[in-house]
């Protein structure tokens, strides 16, 4: 994987370009596991080829009919959640951070990775918002922007994904994130004009600037 780092804080950002799913999945775990006291937080940019994850309890009934997911792969992960579809277009900023040393409890992420999203659509003049028990963005009940984090005692990873330019038909072969019917929507259908690089870097530098802000 080529990274193209920057540093905003003691946070670092890489810009990965494309990257395949599964080579991506497995170097978060791999960099978590090697996680070292003084091992500085990362945030990886990227978007992937057309994947569906599902966390480690998603049920089956919430996935693709077999023969209807357009050739897609389905990939089992150890996240939280259901089923997502990931594909060109969603930028993701992945999370590879040590909560205990910056003292973040899980909720005060997803709250901050949630506020990033709203913050950085506000700036284009789109009004969204967070669903009580259903973690996301929401711009007028449809889902703009989802997450999923891993925990463990080394550190966190995954992150969250933003809709911006792409094809949100196989969106409607599932049950986005476990809810039957959930709309779907992106950034270029809210009249944003902006591109999926330039709304990913920008997500991903609103990330850092609230994990270096100070927080209780």
């Amino acid at each position: 994987m080529s990274h193209s780092p920057c540093e905003s804080g003691t946070v670092i950002i890489r810009h990965l370009d494309t990257t395949d799913f599964d080579a991506t999945y497995d170097a978060m775990r791999l960099f978590t596991a090697a996680r070292e006291a003084t091992t500085p937080d990362e945030l990886w940019l990227t978007d992937h080829p057309p994947v569906y994850t599902a966390g480690a309890a998603g049920r089956a009934e919430h996935f693709p009919d077999t023969g209807e997911d357009g050739g897609i792969p389905v990939t089992r992960i150890d996240r939280g959640g259901q089923i997502t579809y990931h594909g060109p277009g969603q930028p993701i900023v992945y999370t590879l951070l040590d909560l205990t040393r910056r003292g973040l409890k899980v909720r005060s992420l997803v709250q901050m990775l949630e506020q990033a999203v709203i913050d950085l659509l506000g700036d284009h003049g789109v009004v969204a918002s967070r669903k009580a028990g259903a973690p996301g963005v929401y711009v007028d009940d449809a889902k703009v922007a989802a997450l999923g984090l891993r925990v463990t005692r080394r550190g966190c990873y995954h992150g969250v994904a933003l809709n911006v330019d792409m094809d949100l038909s196989p969106f409607h072969l599932i049950d986005p994130c476990g809810y039957p019917g959930l709309a779907v929507t992106q950034t270029r259908s809210l009249g944003i004009e902006a591109g999926a690089r330039e709304l990913g870097e920008a997500l991903a530098a609103r990330i850092a600037a609230l994990l270096e802000a100070p927080h209780g």
